[in-house]
C-alpha cells in the first residue's frame, strides 16, 4: 500500500529535499542541489514567489520508507493573467513503481480539480524562471546546476498513465567556443559601428547590479511569445540576485548598450559547477565552497545560462558582438567546450547562434500533461 502524506514540518521538508540524495546515491551522473538553497526556494514564508504562487508538499511512504514526492503548485499569474487553467506539478521523484508515481500524480488531480482547474503539467517549478522537464535523452551525461536529472522510468511512467508531452526542451555541447572566425570580428565590428552600439565588460561583480533589472525586463521582451512565458515580477528578479549572484564570475558577463545607454542585449555564462556540486554533495561545508570557488577560477567548461536580446535588434547581427566577447574570455580562461542551457524546441533563433560552434545535441527533455 502507498500512503501520501502532506508535509507539515521543517523536519518533513528536509526529507523532502534529502530524498534525491538516497535515490541518486550511486548515480555518477545525477549533481546534488545545494540543500540550503532547496530549503529556501521551498520556504514559503522566505520565497517571495508564494505572493503569487501556491504550493503544497507530499511524501509517499511503502512499508514505512519514503519511496517519493512532489510538490502541487499553483501559479496565480498564469492563471488569472495568461487564463492558463493548469496546476503545476514539480521536485518530482520517485522509485521504479508505477503505484508509488500514480499516487503522487492524484494528489495534483485533486488539488486541480479543487480549483476548477482543467489540466495538470510538469515537472516544473513556480515559474519559468525555474527547473522544468523530465530527462528523455542524455541520461549518460551531468545535468546542471538549473537542470533536474531524472532515471528513464520517470518518463515511461508518465506515458504509461496517459501523459503526453508538452513543451520540449533542448541542449547542445559546443566546441571550440574560443574559435572567433574572422567572419564573425569583422561582421562584429560592422554592426557595433553601424548602430552605434557599446560593449560593457565587469572585472567587479558589484558593477553588475545596475543592469541586473534590464536584463530582466529583456528577457520579459525576448520571450513573450514562447508557451512557458509566465512574466518576471520584481520580488523575483530580488530573489534571483540574492540567489545566483555568488556564482556569478564578472568576466563572463557581457552587456550591450545602444547610442542612448539603454541595454539592448546581454549573456550571461559562468563556468561550469556540475563537477563542484557533484563533490560539494549538497552542503557548502567543510568544503563545498572550496570546490565551487575552484570551479569559478579553474575550468575548461562553460555554460550559457541566459542570453537576451531587444526584438527590436533581433536578427541584426547583435548575436556576433556576444560570441566575439566570449570567445576572447574562454581564450583568456581555457575553455574548451561550453554547454547550452534548455532552450525550448522551437526557439530556432536561438538555436541557430550555436551554428558556427559545432553543436551536438546531448539532453533532451519535455514537460507532461494531462487533461483532469
Amino acid at each position: 500500500m502507498i500512503d501520501v502524506k502532506e508535509i507539515t514540518s521543517k523536519k518533513k521538508l528536509l526529507q523532502f529535499v534529502k530524498f534525491p540524495f538516497d535515490l541518486y546515491k550511486d548515480c555518477k551522473y545525477w549533481v546534488p542541489p545545494l540543500t540550503k538553497d532547496e530549503m529556501e526556494t521551498l520556504d514559503k514564508v522566505n520565497n517571495p514567489v508564494f505572493k503569487n504562487a501556491e504550493a503544497t508538499y507530499f511524501l509517499a511512504y511503502k512499508e514505512g520508507k519514503i519511496v517519493g514526492r512532489i510538490a502541487v503548485i499553483i501559479n496565480h499569474i498564469e492563471i488569472n493573467e495568461l487564463r492558463k487553467k493548469k496546476v503545476r506539478f514539480g521536485w518530482l521523484d520517485m522509485i521504479d513503481d508505477i503505484a508509488v508515481t500514480k499516487a503522487l500524480l492524484q494528489k495534483a488531480y485533486d488539488i486541480g480539480k479543487e480549483n476548477n482547474l482543467e489540466y495538470a503539467e510538469g515537472p516544473v517549478g513556480f515559474s519559468n524562471m525555474e527547473k522544468a522537464g523530465i530527462l528523455t535523452y542524455g541520461y549518460e551525461e551531468l545535468n546542471t546546476m538549473i537542470t533536474w536529472y531524472q532515471y528513464p522510468y520517470y518518463a515511461a511512467h508518465l506515458k504509461t498513465l496517459g501523459y503526453e508531452k508538452q513543451a520540449t526542451w533542448v541542449e547542445f555541447k559546443l566546441y571550440n567556443p574560443s574559435e572567433t572566425s574572422a567572419k564573425v570580428k569583422r561582421f562584429s565590428s560592422i554592426i557595433k559601428e553601424k548602430y552605434s552600439l557599446e560593449v560593457i565588460r565587469f572585472k567587479k561583480k558589484k558593477s553588475i547590479l545596475p543592469y541586473v533589472d534590464d536584463m530582466f525586463e529583456l528577457l520579459n521582451k525576448t520571450y513573450n511569445s514562447l508557451q512557458t512565458f509566465v512574466p518576471i515580477q520584481q520580488y523575483q528578479i530580488d530573489h534571483y540576485k540574492e540567489k545566483y549572484f555568488n556564482f556569478i564570475n564578472p568576466e563572463y558577463i557581457t552587456c550591450i548598450l545602444d547610442k542612448n545607454k539603454n541595454l539592448i542585449a546581454f549573456s550571461i555564462v559562468m563556468p561550469s559547477f556540475s563537477k563542484a556540486l557533484k563533490k560539494a554533495n549538497g552542503s557548502l561545508f567543510p568544503f563545498g565552497w572550496y570546490h565551487l570557488m575552484m570551479a569559478q577560477k579553474k575550468n575548461d567548461t562553460a555554460a550559457f545560462y541566459l542570453i537576451g536580446v531587444d526584438p527590436e535588434y533581433q536578427g541584426k547581427g547583435v548575436t556576433a558582438i556576444i560570441f566575439e566577447e566570449m570567445g576572447a574570455i574562454f581564450r583568456k580562461k581555457g575553455i574548451v567546450q561550453t554547454e547550452t542551457n534548455p532552450e525550448l524546441e522551437e526557439n530556432i533563433a536561438v538555436q541557430q547562434l550555436w551554428k558556427d560552434n559545432s553543436p551536438v545535441k546531448h539532453k533532451e527533455r519535455s514537460t507532461f500533461r494531462i487533461q483532469l
